[in-house]
């Protein structure tokens, strides 16, 4: 399968993130791919990888990211990252930085 060796070696280097806010509860998901990380949306099937906009969306399909989350989830690897609301809003501006450049 295509992908899936990428898939069982994200998991199995603890690539999938789970970024939990308290006391709110607001979750964000990243994951490691070879060369960035990724924002993910698991319950919206949504990844700001290039192979989502270029093939996902086209295809109806997923990418590896989202593929590794679902993957991580069933195998309980999942790093889970404990934060403060107080730093929701510069984690947020961090990624979205990163994502642009």
């Amino acid at each position: 399968m295509k992908g899936r060796g990428n898939v069982d070696s994200i998991v199995s280097t603890m690539g999938v993130k789970l970024h939990y806010f308290e006391p709110s509860g607001r979750k964000i998901w990243t994951v490691v791919g070879k060369d960035n990380e990724y924002w993910l949306d698991p319950d919206l099937s949504f990844c700001s990888c290039a192979d989502y906009y270029y093939n996902a969306l086209s295809t109806g399909g997923q990418c590896y990211h989202l593929k590794a989350v679902k993957t991580a989830l069933e195998q309980g690897k999942i790093e889970a990252v404990k934060f403060s609301d107080s730093e929701f809003d510069n984690f947020i501006s961090a990624l979205v930085r990163d994502l642009l450049y």
